[in-house]
């Protein structure tokens, strides 16, 4: 482990007493959006539930879960679990309960159809909510003061949805986008990463076209300033970033150039991982890159719903994308992913089915080598996979890559909780714990999928999923 990270600690357990507003803070966000609570009593019981509670462990049934407050009191059998006679008691047969979620790639900006891109702080922050999504860096932002005040809002109870570590602007090279911080080396990466650790960024997001010198001048300034970097690379390799001193590594296999036959220092190779269909990811090179990362503790971040929605020859899009999009969205969106769908596999349209499935195995091969990692939506491309319903579907495409209905919980919630340093106090069902669960109707393990949220717990304050779902129906997109 790297000796800088001791000196975070302090910062990080500020961050996450923030996290944690007093009952009374709780009542109030309560009372402000009474229409979309469905549970709000001082101490609640939720009996008869299988629980997999994110560590780890195999799935428990019978289970009761006691919550006092916006804190877990008790997890165990019902037998063994005594709750008080002014419980509000909660029958969970036939559901099951799961951590809060922890959404590490989850801008709070959405981009879909034909180049379109919105601020979604209304109806973003609530789907993420009402998908089980208590938790989210935005690792990336369009407009880093809106953030900021949406994540104030929502802690004041003035705005609904989840806990959030926002990101100061993207930092990139000169071919990034007008919304980008366009760096002109170290010292400008210095001064930026200075100025917004200071409005309050608790992390950066460096992005492709960035050099090794504006990443290293980053992550430096960063460390100095208490907070940390993740990136979204292909100038700077993944071994280039770890040892720059990097915390965390997005996307996976499919933002990774160090594999690139003629990968030449800070450049990015177009179309570099068309060639990755036949990556050997059990192989020396691959290998090397996953003991660099465990060694210094590099997480990284699975984000499969956004290139999985551009494989030709994948099934259809969930009709509940179009559903919840404004409708002149959802035409555009249907539009395109047909498109790509329904595409002959050697057109050249999309990701090679050969290249997803190769990062499917890269993610398997990266934890079974000892990697953390965590997970999250990435609401862009071209606009099918949208806040919350697209983390859901990364639990469908991580069950597909070989992992257990245990194993992804744990990777969608305790280990994003374990990235951003409040495992502590987030992440499993465990008591003592903050209060943030979801109620999910069926059996998980069985029906393969987290998409029908019931009941979804953040602090304690049992919100309605569905009511919240239908407040933004039509809207995502747009607001």
């Amino acid at each position: 482990m790297r000796s800088f990270r001791l000196s975070l600690l302090p910062i990080v357990a500020l961050v996450a007493a923030v996290l944690a507003p007093s009952p009374a803070e709780a009542q109030r966000v309560a009372r402000q959006f009474q229409q979309y609570v469905a549970v709000d009593a001082p101490v609640v019981a939720l009996t008869n539930a299988k629980v997999i509670d994110g560590t780890g462990a195999p799935a428990a049934t019978g289970q009761t879960v006691l919550i006092r407050g916006d804190r877990i009191e008790a997890v165990g059998p019902n037998e063994r679990v005594a709750v008080p006679a002014d419980a509000e008691i909660l029958d969970m047969t036939g559901h099951t309960v799961i951590p809060g979620l922890v959404g590490l790639h989850n801008h709070s900006y959405y981009t879909g159809g034909n180049g379109r891109a919105a601020q979604l702080s209304f109806s973003g922050s609530r789907l993420y909510l009402a998908s089980g999504v208590t938790t989210i860096r935005t690792t990336g932002a369009r407009a880093p003061y809106e953030e900021l005040n949406l994540k104030n809002e929502i802690e004041s109870g003035r705005a609904i949805g989840p806990s959030m570590f926002t990101t100061g602007p993207y930092l990139t090279g000169e071919q990034g986008s007008q919304t980008m911080a366009r760096l002109d080396g170290p010292e400008e990466a210095r001064r930026l990463v200075r100025y917004w650790a200071e409005e309050g960024a608790s992390w950066f997001k460096a992005y492709t076209w960035i050099s090794r010198d504006e990443l290293g001048a980053a992550i430096d300034e960063a460390h100095e300033n208490g907070v940390k970097v993740t990136a979204h690379l292909c100038s700077v390799g993944y071994r280039e970033a770890v040892a720059l001193g990097i915390d965390n590594l997005e996307h996976g296999l499919l933002a990774n150039s160090e594999y690139y036959e003629g990968k030449r220092p800070d450049e990015c190779p177009p179309g570099f991982r068309n060639g990755y269909g036949s990556l050997d990811v059990d192989g020396p090179e691959v290998q090397a890159t996953f003991r660099d990362m465990i060694d210094n503790d590099v997480a990284m971040t699975s984000t499969l719903v956004v290139y999985e929605i551009s494989v030709p020859g994948r099934p259809p899009i969930d009709e509940r994308v179009y559903d919840i999009l404004a409708p002149e969205i959802a035409a555009e969106v249907r539009q395109i992913a047909e498109r790509i769908r329904g595409a002959n596999l050697e057109s050249g349209i999309g990701i090679p089915p050969d290249v997803y499935q190769k990062a499917l195995e890269y993610e398997y091969a990266f934890v079974q080598a000892g990697g953390t990692l965590a997970a999250g939506v990435d609401p862009t491309g071209y606009g099918a996979a949208p806040p919350g319903y697209g983390d859901q579907k990364n639990f469908e495409l991580l069950l597909e890559a070989g992992f257990t209905a245990v194993e992804v919980v744990q990777i969608m919630s305790a280990n994003g909780a374990k990235v951003l340093g409040i495992d502590d106090e987030v992440g499993t069902v465990t008591a003592g714990k903050i209060a943030d669960l979801v109620v999910i109707e069926g059996d998980i393990e069985s029906i393969g999928h987290i998409q029908d949220t019931r009941y979804v717990f953040r602090h304690g304050i049992g919100w309605d999923a569905p009511k919240l779902i239908d407040s933004v129906r039509g809207l995502v997109g747009i607001r």
